[in-house]
């Protein structure tokens, strides 16, 4: 697998630059397709931390050459990640910081501002030589044991806090706390200046009272979710800090799920702003169904990944029964 990975990168950044490859990565076809090339199986969330965990092998003492680097990874790699970009950033003269704060942010966004149920559990941040960047996370779901992966591509974020995805992939669809729906705007601005505007005891009274109310079944946040006493020192260091808007709200240190859910639960119930709840996914890991469900497959993208992947294997320097097992697996892959 780091063999065959390593390959087809090489082929695909010399035909098309890294920044295609990055491209390729934050569109879950793609990556799912390069990942069954590899070995796995398109219905096991192992697909994601086998393949990102193949491709930083298989580049390693590459990744000057090629002008693509990959941190973090899957548990305790995935906390090295700031480090392991600010060693590159010296080594190429690059300034990590701008990458630091992707990195932070794209996970904080799937830990807080997007609720779903599922806990991050990998994070792997890709970039090149010009600063350029994409990210692939992953969270688990214990209940119902489902994973859910999370594209994202610098190139196409402009604002970290709204609808910054190039897509999320999951079995199931659901219901969330989606704050960085386009619709969560209102909710949005009204939580920045709660925490930066309005007496942590204030808030902290609102959440007490909130929590004798009888909230319908309806409701996605409950009154269980509201923990006042373990809120207080958080919300004195926002309002300490006065964060200007949204975003850097959620980028303060100690500002995490919790802190996030009470904020949404007041911006709703007390000033009748509420945020969306629609869950942000849009493929399934079976990339839709010949019968439309849960949506038709996108035929044109579909055989253009598996096109580009049978190229980019014949350009490689395997041998011929290496090349022969990824094309029959890529063969596999269509036949689906």
């Amino acid at each position: 697998m780091v063999k065959l990975a390593r390959q087809i990168t090489i082929a695909i950044v010399a035909d098309f630059g890294a920044e295609e490859m990055l491209r390729r990565l934050s569109h879950p076809y793609w990556f799912q397709a390069f990942g069954c090339i590899l070995g796995y199986d398109w219905h096991s969330s192992g697909v994601t931390t086998t393949l990102c965990g193949a491709l930083k092998e298989g580049l390693k003492g590459l990744e000057t050459d090629l002008g693509l680097f990959v941190a973090g990874g899957k548990g305790r790699a995935s906390r090295q990640t700031p480090s392991e970009i600010e060693n590159w950033g010296n080594l190429i003269s690059l300034d990590a910081l701008p990458l630091v704060y992707a990195s932070r942010m794209s996970a904080k966004v799937d830990s807080s501002a997007i609720q779903d149920g599922y806990q991050l559990y990998h994070h792997a941040f890709l970039f090149t030589s010009r600063g350029s960047w994409a990210v692939i996370q992953q969270g688990m779901n214990e209940a119902a044991r489902y994973a859910r992966r999370y594209h994202w591509l610098g190139e196409k974020v402009t604002d970290f806090v709204n609808e910054p995805h190039s897509a999320i992939l999951s079995e199931a669809k659901g219901q969330a706390l989606n704050l960085v729906a386009g619709e969560s705007d209102p909710a949005r601005t009204i939580i920045a200046d709660i925490a930066a505007n309005e007496k942590p005891q204030n808030i902290l009274a609102e959440l007490k009272r909130i929590k004798t109310l009888d909230l319908p079944p309806r409701h996605y946040l409950t009154v269980q979710d509201l923990h006042p006493e373990s809120l207080s020192k958080i919300l004195l260091s926002t309002y300490d800090r006065q964060p200007q808007g949204f975003e850097q709200l959620l980028g303060l240190r100690g500002v995490g799920p919790k802190t996030i859910r009470a904020l949404s639960l007041i911006s709703e119930l007390v000033y009748g702003v509420a945020p969306s709840y629609r869950d942000p996914v849009r493929y399934s890991f079976a990339h839709g169904g010949k019968d439309g469900i849960p949506y038709p497959v996108d035929r044109k993208t579909y055989d253009q990944s598996i096109e580009l992947l049978t190229k980019a294997i014949n350009k490689t320097k395997l041998g011929i029964r290496e090349k022969n097992e990824a094309l029959n697996r890529l063969n596999r892959v269509r036949m689906r």
